[in-house]
C-alpha cells in the first residue's frame, strides 16, 4: 500500500488519504511494463497528467465524450467538479484501493483505474451527482444516461453513494433515485437497487456499511439492509435485513447464525448451510 494511506481491520480509513502518494504509487506501477503498446495506454491514461485528479478527469472524458460534448468540454467539467468538491477525488482514489484491497483479480492500483467499468461508472457517478446538486439536472441525466450506454450500469444521480465501494464486474447493476449505499459495500454484477412498482418518494433501499449483495440479487423497495449484512446471489429481498444476517432465496429468508465481521470487505459470498434458518 502506498505510503501515507493506512486503513483499520473493518475498513475505516484512520487518517487521511494522500492522494499525493497515491498518484506516486500510480506512476510506478504504470511504469513497470515493457509491452510497447501497452505503455501508450499508461501514458495517456497516468503518466502525461500531472496528478490523480488530471488523470481521473482525462479518463472520464475519453469514456464518455459524445457527439454533444466533446471530450475537452467533457474534461473541463469534470476538472471543475473536483476542484469544487475535493472530495470526490479522495473518494475516487478510496474505491480504487478498496478494489485493489478486495479484488483477487486486481494485482496494482492502475488496473481498475484504466479498465474495471463498475470503478468508471462510480466515478461518472459522482460527477453527474455534483451536477445534479447544482441543479443541473438534465446534464446529470445526460451523464446518467451516457454511463448506461457504455459501461452496461444505471445508476440515477440523486442516489446517495458512500466511498470505498467495489461494483465487481459492473455489467447490469440498477440503482434507483432515493437510493442510499453507505461506505465499504461490495455488490456483483446485476444487481437492482430498485422500487416495487410506482410507488413514489422515498421508495429505494438503504444499503448500510459492509454490505455484500451477491451476484443478479434483486432489492427491492424502501427497506434497509443493515450493517455488514450478505445477500445471497440471486436472492429477492422484499424485507429489510438485520445486521449481520445472511439472507438467500426467493422471497429472501434468513440462514445460519449471525457473523461478526463485514462480508464486503473480505468478499466472501460462501452461505451457511441452507437448513438452518434464523
Amino acid at each position: 500500500m502506498a505510503s501515507g494511506i493506512c486503513q483499520e481491520g473493518d475498513g475505516r480509513m484512520n487518517s487521511p488519504l494522500d492522494l499525493n502518494a497515491v498518484w506516486q504509487t500510480m506512476l510506478m506501477q504504470s511504469n513497470v511494463c515493457c509491452d510497447v503498446l501497452i505503455q501508450g495506454v499508461f501514458a495517456t491514461g497516468i503518466s502525461d497528467h500531472r496528478n490523480f485528479q488530471s488523470a481521473l478527469a482525462a479518463l472520464l472524458a475519453t469514456k464518455l465524450a459524445d457527439r454533444a460534448i466533446s471530450e475537452p468540454a467533457l474534461a473541463a467539467l469534470v476538472a471543475s467538479a473536483l476542484v469544487d468538491d475535493p472530495s470526490i477525488a479522495e473518494a475516487a482514489a478510496a474505491d480504487m484501493i478498496a478494489i485493489f484491497e478486495r479484488d483477487a483479480a486486481c494485482p496494482d492500483y492502475v488496473t481498475p483505474f484504466l479498465f474495471f467499468k463498475g470503478y468508471h461508472a462510480i466515478q461518472a457517478y459522482r460527477i453527474a451527482h455534483w451536477l445534479w446538486t447544482q441543479d443541473r439536472w438534465h446534464l446529470a441525466r445526460h451523464l446518467q444516461s451516457l454511463v448506461s450506454e457504455r459501461f452496461a450500469l444505471d445508476i440515477h444521480p440523486a442516489a446517495r453513494l458512500g466511498q470505498r465501494l467495489v461494483f465487481d464486474h459492473g455489467t447490469g447493476i440498477v440503482i434507483g433515485e432515493t437510493c442510499v449505499i453507505e461506505d465499504d459495500v461490495s455488490l456483483l454484477q446485476n444487481v437492482t437497487l430498485g422500487g416495487t412498482g410506482k410507488a413514489t418518494g422515498d421508495r429505494h433501499p438503504k444499503v448500510r456499511r459492509g454490505v455484500l449483495v451477491g451476484a443478479g440479487a434483486k432489492v427491492l423497495g424502501n427497506i434497509e439492509l443493515g450493517e455488514g449484512a450478505k445477500i445471497g446471489a440471486g436472492s429477492v429481498v422484499l424485507e429489510s435485513v438485520p445486521p449481520y444476517t445472511t439472507v438467500v432465496g426467493n422471497p429472501a429468508r434468513r440462514i445460519g447464525t449471525r457473523h461478526t465481521t463485514l462480508p464486503a470487505l473480505g468478499m466472501d459470498q460462501r452461505l451457511p448451510p441452507v437448513d438452518y434458518i434464523i
